[in-house]
């Protein structure tokens, strides 16, 4: 399908495309962070414990990140708008038969597996993949705007799928989220061209005589496999993929799961327990973009530094906190400028590490360990609330990995750069 374009509007359509991926990655984490709200919704209505629901989130997460490399690989041969609409209709397929679900091995399959399946091909993988194809100049700052629609997806999604629950069931909160994902499926087909040349561009802010690169259409396990291969043998790759874990551990894992339930340990609603993670989605939209922009013009191993500390010490503060809606609202405030701006400085650092055309699919890898940081923690935290009835230990704990990951941060590429200098 050919998109037609005004002439004078042309050499900036790569933002077009920007905002159709923003729309498809705000949706996909409306989508994984909706079992946050399910919990207590589910466990009234079955009498399913913490621990029960919150295997399945784990699994989705777990699934969301491992799909990532390949999902890099399957980009690479059949192509990002394939890859995009497949995802979506699985996503849309799986959500939406959970309405009919009355066992959890039922919850395991829809909101574990399938969602986590199709919600792993879109993911900050496809943003890296969008950003090296379609960008040459300013990429930091739309990688920061790319993944900062993970907030914005916490932002528009939770309070009110949280007051769908409330006042109409969990029923209708699965259908929202299948009906949303449904209705992107023409957005992409319409709007979304597979690169620049198909429809006679070059990436933005290319030079004169700039040469677009393909990369080889290798096969996809190999492509997947061999990437995590290469990376296992390089210093470098097990700090960022460590650095990413505690990321994940310290994010969409522990607080974007399990804030809603902490703050219900406390005695507040969940809708206003759901607004305080809108009020993080707002300010992470803020702190990402900023630290894209940031990301093209400081060290990014510092930036690093100062947002795993400050993460990690916000999280030890959380459990003593003094739990009024204003309390935790300056806590939301503080950590959602921190929320998710680890991302640009991790994808530059890839692409210095390994190279424009080896970075989607180690980034996906690297990713992987996000995600499987961040199942780890969904599941821990859900065991410890479950065992000890609450959840100090699970967020004093990932707060001193956080400062872990501030150390760790500092190392990326320096051996590197002492070899060359060598």
């Amino acid at each position: 399908m050919t998109i037609a374009i005004a002439r004078p509007f042309a050499p900036r359509y790569a933002f077009v495309v920007v905002a159709v991926i923003f729309l498809s990655l705000l949706a996909t984490a409306g989508l994984r962070a909706t079992p946050g709200v399910l919990f207590v919704p589910l466990e009234q209505a079955f009498g399913w414990n913490r621990a029960t629901v919150s295997s399945s989130a784990a699994a989705g997460i777990f699934l969301y990140g491992m799909v990532g490399p390949f999902a890099a690989a399957v980009m690479q041969r059949f192509g990002i708008k394939r890859t995009l609409l497949g995802a979506l209709v699985l996503m849309s397929l799986s959500t939406g038969s959970s309405y009919f679900m009355t066992e959890p091995w039922q919850l395991v399959l829809s909101w574990g597996f399938f969602s986590g399946l199709g919600s792993g091909c879109v993911t900050a993988v496809m943003g890296a993949a969008i950003v090296n194809r379609w960008f040459v100049t300013n990429r930091g700052l739309v990688m920061g705007l790319l993944t900062a629609s993970t907030a914005t997806g916490t932002l528009i999604f939770l309070p009110g799928l949280a007051a769908i629950a409330e006042y109409a069931g969990w029923q209708y909160v699965v259908l929202t989220i299948a009906l949303c994902m449904a209705l992107l499926i023409p957005l992409v087909t319409w709007l979304l061209p597979e690169r620049p040349a198909d429809i006679g561009l070059m990436p933005y802010g290319a030079p004169a005589g700039h040469v677009v690169l393909e990369a080889p259409k290798r096969n996809v396990i190999g492509a997947a496999v061999g990437g995590l291969v290469r990376g296992l043998a390089r210093r470098d790759f097990w700090l960022l993929a460590g650095t990413f874990f505690v990321c994940g551990f310290t994010t969409n894992g522990l607080v974007g799961t399990h804030m809603i339930s902490l703050c219900s340990d406390h005695g507040m609603p969940e809708v206003q327990a759901a607004s305080l993670l809108a009020v993080m989605g707002v300010f992470d939209l803020i702190g990402t973009t900023a630290s894209g922009w940031l990301t093209d013009r400081f060290d990014p191993r510092k930036l690093l530094f100062m947002y795993y500390g400050l993460r990690g010490l916000s999280l030890i503060y959380l459990p003593y906190a003094d739990f009024s809606f204003y309390g935790l609202s300056i806590f939301a405030i503080f950590y959602g400028l921190d929320w998710i701006a680890t991302v640009p400085p991790t994808l530059r650092l890839t692409n210095e590490c390994f190279g424009d055309q080896e970075a989607p699919v180690m980034f996906g890898w690297i990713l992987a360990a996000h995600q499987i940081g961040a199942a780890s923690a969904t599941f821990f935290a859900g065991m410890m609330r479950t065992v000890e009835g609450r959840y100090l230990e699970a967020f004093v704990i990932a707060g001193a990995t956080g400062l872990v990951a501030a150390g760790m941060a500092l190392f990326v590429g320096r051996g590197a750069k002492q070899m060359a200098a060598a």
